[in-house]
């Protein structure tokens, strides 16, 4: 087969540093361990948006947040987005979908005028509403309202409701590997799995693994971001590991469904996550925030142009993951789109423009050696719900994550820093200009 199959396995708010390939010393993912050793390892991955919804809108397709208008949670793709699924349809893709969605509902305040008001939290995804996946749908628009960590429901194409049994990662993974048998074998598939965990339960504020497998990672070492911060991370972390053990595990069983089939080699496998998650360390929830424990994401790609056993670090993004897909499957590059094909090193970006909403209205550029954010100053707690963008900002953090990797010391106050914050000033200035057109003015300190 000339071109591959796609395999895309998503997780939710999941740390680089708990994946072993990434750094973590106890047993939580072999599976994925043992593809980083065949693929490509990205150490600096990172998402443009630290929530979901947003991080999901850019992952589909190539595109910044504010370009396509789901900028906070909470707001559908545009009508007739040209998605990931889309583009390797009209290539003559089966393009199918399992698990957590987060992208058909529009609620509150701000909605372009292209997406009026409409709640499918616990309703059908409707066919137009699911992002070019036509062919295998077993999805909820959101896996929280209508599912926990044991039992609930998803939708299949048709709008019935399919129960989940057992731990959820499992029953989804039951699922993708049904809809994976019935793709036909003389044309090329992308199957896109998105877990909801290692995200804690929203109603609990914790994670929650299958029953008992915290007890194999209460010996962890911990993150060095975290230690000196409160958070609730010295309860949670360990059932944290458990969730990504389970996906890990599910990883490889849709691995094992790809070899029976003799799908394997011929089949690209793109593992990652949304965002990342510092355990109520940083503000009070777990993302929303410019630092890395919120930004960085877990990247390995494993097949047909990703072999060897690489680890790169160059800049990448989940941008990247539509212009990567569409010049693996012989599509034409799209200088339309915000990310750059990872088939190229050499095309990585000096620096990453992360964006912000919800908690604030916040941007950050993120640097190979430093980390330099603002916001807008404005009393409205909403405002980050309510506006895209400001015309303002004020700096807020900068970090060298070359001399603190763990972003522990905050220098924006230090009068030894005008200079690199001055710098960095400027270029994130002309970042947000070429991304969202206009140029905001940034107070200094």
């Amino acid at each position: 087969m000339d071109r591959p199959n796609v395999l895309v396995v998503l997780s939710d708010q999941q740390r680089p540093d708990s994946c072993g390939v990434f750094g973590q010393a106890l047993p939580v993912t072999p599976r994925l361990d043992a593809l980083a050793a065949e693929g490509v390892a990205f150490h600096e991955a990172f998402t443009v948006q630290p929530v979901c919804g947003p991080a999901r809108a850019a992952l589909q397709t190539g595109r910044y947040p504010t370009a396509i208008g789901c900028w906070r949670n909470g707001i559908a793709l545009p009508p007739g987005a040209d998605t990931l699924a889309e583009r390797l349809h009209r290539l003559g893709y089966q393009t199918g979908y399992v698990g957590k969605w987060h992208l058909a509902s529009s609620r509150g305040r701000g909605l372009p005028r292209d997406r009026p008001a409409a709640r499918f939290e616990r309703r059908p995804v409707p066919p137009e509403r699911r992002g070019g996946y036509h062919d295998a749908w077993v999805a909820a628009a959101d896996l929280q309202h209508t599912s926990r960590q044991f039992g609930g429901h998803v939708f299949d194409e048709t709008g019935t409701r399919v129960d989940l049994h057992g731990f959820r990662v499992d029953a989804l993974t039951d699922i993708a590997i049904d809809r994976l048998d019935r793709f036909a074998a003389d044309r090329p598939f992308l199957m896109f799995v998105s877990f909801l965990e290692p995200h804690h339960q929203n109603d609990r504020l914790r994670a929650i693994g299958p029953r008992g497998w915290a007890a194999r990672f209460a010996d962890f070492s911990r993150p060095g971001d975290l230690p000196a911060l409160r958070g609730d991370w010295r309860w949670n972390y360990a059932e944290y590991l458990a969730c990504c053990a389970s996906i890990d595990a599910n990883l490889g069983r849709l691995l094992d469904c790809l070899e029976r089939a003799g799908r394997r080699d011929d089949t690209l496998v793109v593992f990652a996550s949304d965002h990342g998650n510092h355990f109520r360390t940083r503000n009070l929830e777990y993302k929303r925030s410019p630092h890395d424990a919120s930004i960085r994401i877990p990247l390995v790609i494993c097949g047909p142009g990703f072999r060897g056993g690489v680890h790169r670090r160059d800049l990448a993004t989940n941008l990247d993951l539509v212009p990567t897909l569409m010049r693996a499957a012989g599509g034409d590059d799209d200088a339309t789109l915000d990310g750059r094909p990872l088939q190229d090193a050499a095309t990585a970006p000096d620096d990453v423009l992360v964006q912000i909403s919800e908690s604030q209205i916040g941007r950050a550029l993120r640097t190979a050696t430093h980390t330099y954010a603002v916001k807008a100053p404005t009393r409205n707690p909403l405002a980050g719900h309510s506006r895209p963008a400001a015309n303002l900002y004020r700096e807020t953090h900068l970090y060298d994550n070359v001399r603190d990797p763990h972003q522990r010391r905050n220098l924006v106050d230090d009068p030894a820093t005008v200079d690199v914050r001055s710098d960095l000033a400027q270029r994130l200035a002309e970042r947000i200009l070429a991304v969202e057109g206009a140029r905001p003015e940034i107070v200094r300190r």
